[in-house]
C-alpha cells in the first residue's frame, strides 16, 4: 500500500528469507537499495511496529513493514518554454504525446528540459501537488527513450482518481513494439514477477519474490528476424514490457539495456511507443480513449523491414 509519503507491505511467503534491503526495492519501484539502506539508518523503517535499522535483517512471512519517506526537498524546477504535443486538455487534466528522448521529470543527470519543465510553463500552478515539487501532475511515467501518451493531472482530486484507476488496473495502456526474432505464437500473456536485477541496479528483471507483472501481447506483423507486436499492460512495473520481452528471448529492437549491445535495423532507441491510453474521466465519469500515431523514426524502421520482406 502507498499513501503519500508512507509505504506499507506485508512480506509474502516467496519473499521470506530474503534480506530487507533486497525485498523492499523489489516491492517499491521508487526505492533503490542504497536509498532504502539510508532510510534504515535514519530510523524511517518499522518492522512489526518497532524501528528496524538492520541492513542484513532477513524478512519472515507475515512481517509488517512500514516506511516513512522524507518530504521532498524544495528544488528549483524552472518552467521552460518547450513545445508540447497536447492531444487533449480540459480543466482537470491533459494528455500529452511525449517524444522519445525526453525525460518525464527532473532527476540526477537530467535536471531540466524535462516534460515537467514544459508542463510548468504551459500550466503554471495548475498541476497536482501529490507527487511533490519534482513531479507535479505526473500520474504515471514512460521511459526517456519511449514515445507516446501520458495523462497529467491538474489538481489533486483528479490525480487521486486517476491513480486509483492505475491501482485497479482499469486504465487502458497499449504499446507498439518491435522485438528481435520471430514470435511463433500469434498472441499470449506473460505473467512473471518483476523486481530489481540483483546483478545490475540499472535494470529490473524477472525475479522470485518480485511484484506481479502481467503483459498481454499479440503479433501484428512478422519480418523473419523481427516481429511487430502490440503489448497491453495489465500492471505497470518499471520497464515491464522491456523486461518481459527480454526474458522471453525477444528483446526490443534498439534496447541496449535489456538486449544486444549493438542496435539493429537502424534503430536509434528501443522501438517502443505508448500508442493508446484510455481512462474514466475523474470529473465526468466518461470513458475516454486516445491514440497517438507512430513517430517518424519508428515508422522509418518499419518501412525498411517491410521493404526487405
Amino acid at each position: 500500500m502507498e499513501e503519500n509519503n508512507i509505504l506499507e507491505m506485508t512480506v509474502s511467503g516467496e519473499q521470506a528469507g530474503q534480506r530487507l534491503d533486497r525485498v523492499i526495492p523489489g516491492e517499491f519501484d521508487q526505492l533503490s537499495r542504497s536509498y532504502f539502506q539510508k532510510l534504515l539508518e535514519q530510523g524511517s523503517v518499522t518492522l512489526n511496529g518497532s524501528v528496524c535499522t538492520e541492513k542484513k535483517r532477513a524478512a519472515a512471512e507475515g512481517d509488517r513493514i512500514r516506511i516513512v519517506l522524507p518530504e521532498p526537498q524544495k528544488t528549483d524546477v524552472e518552467p521552460q518554454d518547450i513545445p508540447l504535443d497536447i492531444v487533449y486538455e480540459d480543466s482537470c487534466l491533459l494528455v500529452v504525446n511525449k517524444p522519445a528522448g525526453m525525460v518525464v521529470h527532473p532527476a540526477p543527470g537530467s535536471p531540466d528540459r524535462t516534460l515537467v519543465n514544459a508542463l510548468m510553463h504551459h500550466c503554471g500552478d495548475d498541476l497536482s501537488s501529490i507527487n511533490g515539487v519534482l513531479r507535479p501532475g505526473i500520474v504515471h511515467r514512460i521511459d526517456k527513450d519511449t514515445s507516446g501518451l501520458l495523462v497529467v493531472a491538474k489538481n489533486d482530486q483528479a490525480h487521486e482518481k486517476l491513480s486509483a484507476q492505475l491501482a485497479e488496473h482499469s486504465i487502458t495502456r497499449r504499446y507498439l513494439a518491435l522485438v528481435l526474432d520471430n514470435i511463433k505464437q500469434d498472441e499470449g500473456t506473460i505473467d512473471l514477477p518483476i523486481g530489481r536485477d540483483p546483478g545490475n541496479r540499472l535494470r529490473n528483471a524477472v525475479v522470485s519474490g518480485g511484484r506481479r507483472a502481467v503483459t498481454h501481447y499479440r503479433v501484428l506483423e512478422r519480418f523473419g528476424r523481427y516481429t511487430f507486436i502490440e503489448a497491453r499492460l495489465e500492471t505497470g512495473r518499471t520497464h515491464q514490457i522491456r523486461v518481459h520481452m527480454s526474458y522471453m528471448r525477444h528483446p526490443l529492437l534498439g534496447d541496449t539495456l535489456y538486449g544486444p549491445p549493438k542496435n539493429r535495423a537502424g534503430a536509434g532507441r528501443q522501438m517502443l511507443h505508448a500508442g493508446v491510453l484510455g481512462f474514466v474521466h475523474p470529473l465526468t465519469g466518461e470513458y475516454m480513449e486516445f491514440e497517438a500515431p507512430l513517430p517518424e523514426d519508428f515508422t522509418e524502421v518499419l518501412e525498411r523491414l517491410r521493404s526487405r520482406a
